[in-house]
Order: structure tokens, then sequence, then C-alpha cells
């Protein structure tokens, strides 16, 4: 079976598009949230989108599988607020581990369906790990700075159980997104590292920051440069940015990334920038031609969407990618000179 490796050397690989937008066309109710299981359970449950894999597993299946037919080579779990910390916000921790599982296991499937179907495109799981709720470089409270809510300690055991059940539910890749704290990724980091030692597994690693605004920095202050030098020391896949902004914005800050690291860069950018209601309202083609700007200059690896993005939108992508060799990296001084860092 070929290798996530192998594969991004020889193409530009094609990520999926985003869950919450496609889920939200299902107009799913609270009792559909709770299942027969949940029924009785004391919380709402509306919104907890990663419980849809334990009870609309078939919807999950579904979305994954509209991803694929699109062009999609590699689908993300849904499980986006997988851990303990942000399921405290529905009294949900103690199922961390089964829906990190099942939501792999879900995704798995339908990715074999499609590679035995043509192996000469296989197909890829990565585990999704979002920042989660809290952040331990900034104080919630304005009134106390120095206050925390959370530890990296609290972070990393958290992320931890996550990415142990990720890799037992089969994924082919672990993706650590839309960081906004470099903190919390680190944490993350970390665990995945402490993970393969004791495993004795060497999993590939997908990195995604987000830059929070037109100030060019990710929410916790860091710059593009900065924020690549915090996380460079763990030896990764991909390095690249998503959310918050739209392929046109996002472009200028992966020029940058391309040009300041060696591994291989991703992004699944907004579909543009929010309406005045939340609302993402760039059409594929608009997308496709903003995304088209970043594989004439060879800035990619990998590319696919995130808020507001469905399968159209990752369509209108894999069909101009396939234009387009995979950037280069660049082979780069190891000590570099006057970077503003």
């Amino acid at each position: 079976m070929s290798d996530i490796k192998e594969e991004i050397q020889k193409r530009i690989l094609v990520l999926d598009g985003a869950m919450g937008t496609m889920l939200q066309r299902y107009k799913f109710t609270e009792e559909d949230f709770r299942g027969e299981r949940f029924k009785d359970y004391p919380t709402s449950l509306k919104g907890n989108n990663d419980l849809l894999s334990l009870t609309q597993p078939e919807a999950i299946a579904e979305v994954h599988r509209l991803y694929f037919e699109a062009g999609a080579d590699i689908v993300e779990t849904n499980t986006f607020s997988g851990t303990t910390i942000a399921m405290a916000d529905y009294n949900m921790e103690n199922l961390v581990y089964e829906l990190n599982y099942e939501s792999a296991k879900i995704a798995k499937k339908v990715a074999n369906e499609f590679s035995k179907a043509n192996p000469e495109k296989p197909r890829f799981v990565a585990g999704s790990i979002g920042p989660t709720n809290k952040t331990a470089s900034l104080s919630p409270d304005v009134n106390r700075p120095e206050f925390r809510a959370i530890t990296f300690d609290e972070l990393r055991i958290a992320y931890k159980q996550q990415v142990e059940a990720l890799i037992d539910g089969g994924v082919d890749v672990l993706l650590v997104e839309t960081i906004f704290d470099t903190l919390n990724a680190k944490a993350c980091l970390f665990a995945i590292e402490e993970v393969k030692e004791e495993r004795l597994i060497d999993i590939p690693i997908m990195v995604s920051g987000t830059i929070t605004d037109a100030s060019g920095r990710t929410l916790s202050g860091q710059t593009v440069e900065a924020f690549l030098t915090s996380i460079s020391h763990i030896p990764l896949l991909s390095v690249g940015f998503n959310c918050a902004l739209g392929a046109e914005q996002l472009q200028p800050y992966l020029q940058r990334l391309s040009n300041e690291t060696e591994f291989f860069t991703s992004a699944h950018p907004n579909a543009g920038l929010p309406n005045a209601f939340g609302e993402y309202d760039q059409s594929p083609k608009e997308m496709q031609q903003f995304i088209e700007d970043y594989l004439k200059d060879g800035l990619i690896n990998i590319i696919g969407g995130c808020c507001g993005t469905n399968p159209e939108h990752i369509k209108a992508i894999a069909e101009v990618a396939k234009k387009y060799k995979p950037r280069k990296s660049p082979s780069l001084n190891p000590f570099p000179i006057g970077r503003d860092f």
C-alpha cells in the first residue's frame, strides 16, 4: 500500500473541505444529536459535531465519501473538538477515546473503499486535532493578565489520549490544526512524540497554524517565521496555515512560509472572509482562481478548504491542482543571519 510520504512527492495532494459546513446541511435537531443512546443525557448536545460519529455515523461517512468523490486525497476525521478539555462543555470527557477511535474507523473505511476502487490514487485519513477552547499563553481575564485557564501538562495529557485513539482507529497522519496558540501546539507535539516513542512507531505529522488578522500574526502574537521556528524541532511532514483568512488574504503568508521551510507546505483557507451574518460567499470558481495563484508560484504541496468550503469547492481545487507540479522545498542555510523573529 502506498505511503503518504511517497505520494506527496509525486503530486499536489488535495485535502477535504469543512466538516461543519456539510453537517449544517443535514439540519440535525437536538434529538438527532442525542440518538437513542444519549436520549436522556442531562445536558444539551446540539452542536457537538464530534458526537455525530456515534449517533449519526452514516452522515459522517457520507461527508467523507462526497469529498473523496470531489477529488480529495485526504479527509480529516470528525474529531476537531475531540479532547477532554473541549468535551467538558458537554460533560462528555469520558467519551473522548471512543469518539476519536470511531471517527477514525469511519473515515478509514471510506478511504479504503476509494483506494481499492482506484489503487493508482490512494486515499488517506488525517486525524484532526483542534486547538481546544483554552489557551496556555494568554489570560482569559483582562483584569488578571497572569492567570492561565490551562497548563501545558493538562494539554499534553488531553492531547495524548486523543492521539492514541486516533492511531488505534487507523489514521495515516496526524493533523494539528487551526493553531492560534503555539504553546498549545507544542503540548500536542510533545504528546505525539511521547506516543511515538512508547509505541515505537513513526506516524507523519502535519501542522497548520492560523493567522488571525491583517497583522500577519497568530493570536498569541507570533509572525510566520516565529511560528515556524517554534515547531520546527519536530520532524514534520508539512507545515501550513488554515482558517481565519480566505485564499487571497493568505497568499503573502504562504509565500513567506514556503521560502523559510524545508518541510512540505499546506494550506486550507476559508471560502473568503465571512459576511455580516458570519456566512461564506466565495464561490468554488472564485476560490479556484485565488488558489491557482499559489500553484503558479509553486508554494504548495497540500491544498484544501476550511470554513465555508464544500465538495464543489474541493472539486474546483482538485481540477486546478492537477495542472501543476508540487512545490520543491528550498535548500536553506541552517544558520540564517538577520531573520526578524
